[in-house]
């Protein structure tokens, strides 16, 4: 892991910018996640000391959204949909699927660092499930095959 120490310019300014800002903590991570990929834990000392904060008033936010990274991102993020329509559509077979073939958990990132599984709960592409979101790009009406291609196409070659 790099060193976070490297992160504190980029910190400070977002602080600076966005201290002031009523109801500035969600708006401060989302800047800092942006600007380096994830939330990186130097920075929740300054965050907590700007803002008049405890550390673990931080901390809960960032683990309370599951979208908050701690640690730098996987090259690629797959976004499998989890919600009843993609369900009642094969989703749970492609979430299995998915799983054997990167073995990971939900949540898990490859040993490689190449992909990050993560479920959500509605894409918004209910009228052509199964979906997913690969990178924030949508890949809707998924077949195991199609899901299948997509992913090796995406380990092998980084074209997702």
């Amino acid at each position: 892991m790099p060193d976070e120490t490297l992160h504190l310019p980029l910190i400070l300014s977002v602080l600076e910018r966005e201290k002031d800002t009523p109801g500035a903590l969600l708006p401060i991570l989302h800047a800092i996640q942006e600007g380096l990929g994830y939330i990186p834990d130097a920075a929740v000392p300054e965050i907590a000391h700007a803002l008049n904060l405890s550390q673990a008033e931080v901390r809960g936010v960032i683990s309370f959204y599951h979208d908050f990274r701690t640690t730098p991102p996987a090259r690629h993020i797959l976004r499998l949909c989890h919600a009843e329509s993609c369900q009642s559509m094969g989703g749970a077979q492609l979430a299995a699927q998915l799983r054997e073939h990167l073995g990971l958990d939900d949540h898990g990132t490859t040993a490689d660092g190449q992909v990050s599984l993560r479920p959500v709960y509605c894409l918004g592409a209910c009228a052509c499930s199964p979906a997913l979101e690969l990178d924030g790009q949508l890949h809707a009406r998924l077949t195991p095959e199609g899901l299948r291609e997509l992913v090796n196409r995406c380990l092998e070659d980084g074209t997702c």
